[in-house]
């Protein structure tokens, strides 16, 4: 197939890149995970329903700066990574874990929600209503898959 727009290429490229992951939460996480290490000010993102909630819970908790989705992008989008001091040398997350995989899947009940670091870190859960926060899901009394802990 020949491609006469240099776009289409690239944009074809990128979706052969997104879909090649299995486990696009875990390699969502890595990309932060790096991204803090190397004090970057934003990185791209594949861009899925699932990760764009995930960043989204991270900017209502305050442990981004900013979610950008532009229509030029189809296939990612870029977050603002946020650091307590003008020499980055302080980010605001400092881990992120994936805990349910797809070879192991983690349930949780209501009652039974995970308190990351005594409460100061965050569980992101999937329930049926959407991925919430474990604090989110406990007031509203669901369970769900256990994605990841962020702290």
């Amino acid at each position: 197939m020949i491609m006469t727009n240099e776009n289409n290429v690239i944009a074809e490229v990128r979706n052969e890149v997104r879909t090649g992951n299995t486990d696009i939460i875990a390699d969502v996480l890595t990309r932060i995970r790096n991204g803090l290490q190397v004090q970057k000010g934003c990185i791209y993102l594949p861009k899925t329903t699932v990760t764009v909630r995930i960043c989204e819970i991270l900017v209502e908790e305050k442990l981004i700066d900013e979610v950008v989705i532009l229509e030029d992008l189809p296939y990612e989008f870029f977050i603002h990574l946020k650091y307590f001091d003008t020499s980055k040398s302080e980010p605001a997350i400092t881990d992120l874990k994936r805990i349910s995989k797809p070879g192991c899947h983690i349930y949780v009940k209501a009652k039974n929600m995970p308190r990351v670091l005594n409460g100061m870190g965050l569980a992101i859960i999937s329930t049926p209503e959407g991925i919430m926060t474990g604090h989110e899901a406990t007031k509203k009394n669901l369970g769900g898959e256990y994605l990841c802990s962020i702290y």
